[in-house]
């Protein structure tokens, strides 16, 4: 299941999404993640389960990635839509003793789980088509208005790239490590909460020692190859707004637009 995380992680394709400016599709993914609060409806769903199923076509990223990147937050959806239906107060459907489940509940649970599904699908898109450097690109662009007041863009992107990046890398290596504990005679599928919590120290220690090796290392091969932040630093390829990125962006505004007039009506 760790591998089918999908954020973090690129494919290379030739589609029209991958040749979208990195800033359009982090500031199309920020609208999606809004808009994504302000719809309340069956039928906005559908319309938003359409526009994803088109993106992800456009894409040409198979469905199939995609929809392995869920398994892994499908017990994060069911334990948020259990919560739901059993906490939250209204008319009610069932109630025995302490138990009471409302139409709200059902329907707040079920809105929620909408919710998670789509923002992870749109996160995993954003990575799938942006390499790593043109998310950095991307980020240092979006952030780069704030150098005024001295924020440092270039070294917030390069950390933020630098951690999507090693999402794939550390579970393959939860994995790796999983499997040799699995092969000295551990057991992480049986026994109770507190002992399955038990089994996961042999897996987070050499994990986060790693980790930390790794970046050591990559400092290291960083300050070797004269890295010194964005002090002196050209680009090889400069970012630049074309007619597509700015008919994408003018599209996903008015439908934030319309999501947002349709919620206060």
């Amino acid at each position: 299941m760790l591998k089918d995380i999908t954020i973090g992680q690129y494919l290379y394709r030739e589609s029209f999404v991958h040749r979208l400016d990195p800033r359009t599709k982090i500031i199309c993914a920020m609208i999606f993640m809004i808009g994504i609060f302000f719809v309340q409806f069956l039928y906005e769903y559908i319309f938003v389960l359409l526009m994803t199923l088109g993106t992800i076509y456009v894409s040409k990223i198979p469905i199939k990635k995609i929809i392995k990147g869920l398994k892994p937050i499908l017990l994060l959806i069911i334990l948020t839509a259990i919560m739901n239906i059993f906490f939250t107060k209204g008319t009610p459907i069932f109630e025995f003793g302490f138990i009471h489940i409302a139409w709200e509940g059902l329907s707040v649970a079920a809105f929620m789980a909408l919710r998670i599904f789509f923002l992870v699908i749109f996160t995993s898109l954003l990575t799938l088509t942006t390499s790593p450097i043109n998310l950095t690109n991307g980020i240092e662009g979006l952030l780069s208005p704030l150098k005024i007041i001295k924020v440092p863009a270039h070294e917030i992107a390069m950390m933020m790239s630098i951690a999507l990046r090693f999402i794939p890398t550390l579970v393959d290596e939860t994995d790796k490590i999983m499997k040799a504990q699995k092969a000295r005679g551990a057991d992480f599928e049986t026994g109770n909460l507190l002992r399955r919590v038990k089994a996961l120290v042999p897996i987070l220690i050499p994990l986060f020692i790693n980790a930390l090796t790794r970046a050591d290392d990559l400092a290291l091969a960083m300050e070797a190859r004269g890295y010194k932040g964005d002090r002196g630093r050209t680009k090889f390829k400069e970012l630049h707004y074309k007619k597509n990125d700015v008919f994408v962006l003018l599209l996903f505004l008015l439908i934030l637009v319309a999501l947002i007039i349709r919620s206060v009506i």
